[in-house]
């Protein structure tokens, strides 16, 4: 026990009882610096810093590992000096404080994981609008009624529930900036599958560069012929309700559709693709309404001609390239020709 004296005479001791962010019962120390090994020496069990004083600094040490040490702390208390108090009231510099955490009744917490990827794919979508708007705009003026290709996507964008604001915001935007262009890449995909990504830039050559990464790091590659794999049609979206592949089909035929597929929108809803020719789709779509479909949106599309079967594995490497592709900001559509192995 004389040694742990030795150790620590060089400094006065304050026996100051304390509960720290621990909730423990702790004893805190002024300590030199020129003696704190020593003491850090002595003592056992965990330390905290708690701050810094001109030529010492301030620490806590919990009561169990002082229990073995209780005479020697008696006999340094009374070795401190009459004039030095034991209860040392100068302030000191907190290092951290971090309040406790209380997990309450917090809706976020429960409903986070749901809502921010529902909220990415909501701002995707709105982002993918507003440069169909600038694309439409582009290739036939900002007056929708003199602009069918105009009108449909903004028909779309009130489907979607976009803001007739960000609409007109688009819609002005594209008619003043005459700079960026666009380009359609032919891509081949793991598998052998064929897609066409549509893209509006401010900047080929980065866009370039950036599309071909994202090709050669997920197992795909620019190709001539892909747009061979796909013929340009006029698509009519309706919802699909209750109704059955038979009933789509006759639905089909009478309105003088080619094909109907089915197919999911940005959210994820099953739709239904009404698919004829370009010149015909005005009619087939007023034809369906005329037979009750409620109709969502038309449009010209690249509809695949020969679609290629994929395995298992193969559908997942060729989901990450296509989600990849969507994901990059100046893509503005992308068309594959991909089948599901049975």
């Amino acid at each position: 026990m004389a040694d742990c004296c030795g150790a620590i005479t060089d400094f006065y001791f304050e026996v100051h009882t304390a509960v720290l962010f621990t909730g423990y019962p702790c004893v805190t120390l002024t300590v030199p610096f020129l003696s704190i090994r020593n003491t850090l020496a002595m003592v056992g069990g965990a330390v905290l810093l708690l701050g810094f004083l001109p030529n010492s600094c301030r620490i806590a040490l919990s009561h169990a590992s002082l229990v073995p040490r209780i005479g020697c702390i008696a006999k340094v208390c009374a070795s401190v000096p009459p004039g030095v108090s034991r209860w040392d009231p100068r302030p000191v510099r907190t290092l951290h404080h971090t309040p406790p955490l209380c997990a309450g009744h917090n809706k976020w917490s429960k409903v986070k994981d749901v809502k921010i990827p529902r909220d990415a794919a909501r701002g995707r979508m709105m982002q993918k609008l507003s440069m169909m708007i600038r694309v439409a705009v582009r290739e036939g003026g900002p007056n929708p009624e003199f602009n069918v290709a105009l009108a449909q996507v903004i028909e779309q964008c009130r489907n979607n529930s976009v803001p007739k604001t960000t609409i007109d915001h688009a819609i002005k935007g594209a008619e003043k900036s005459k700079t960026g262009s666009q380009h359609l890449y032919e891509v081949r995909g793991p598998g052998g599958f064929m897609a066409l990504v549509e893209i509006l830039t401010e900047n080929n050559k980065r866009s370039n560069q950036e599309i071909r990464y994202l090709l050669n790091k997920h197992g795909g590659a620019v190709c001539d012929g892909a747009r061979h794999s796909f013929s340009k049609k006029g698509v009519v979206m309706a919802a699909r309700g209750d109704m059955s592949s038979e009933q789509a089909l006759e639905l089909a035929i009478e309105a003088g559709a080619e094909d109907v597929q089915e197919t999911e929108d940005e959210e994820e809803r099953t739709m239904l693709q009404f698919i004829c020719g370009m010149t015909e789709m005005r009619g087939v779509r007023e034809a369906l309404e005329k037979l009750g479909v409620a109709t969502v949106s038309s449009g010209l599309e690249y509809v695949a001609t020969a679609a290629v079967p994929l395995a298992e594995d193969q559908l997942r490497d060729a989901h990450i390239l296509l989600e990849a592709l969507k994901d990059y900001p100046d893509v503005v559509r992308v068309w594959d020709n991909i089948q599901a192995q049975d």
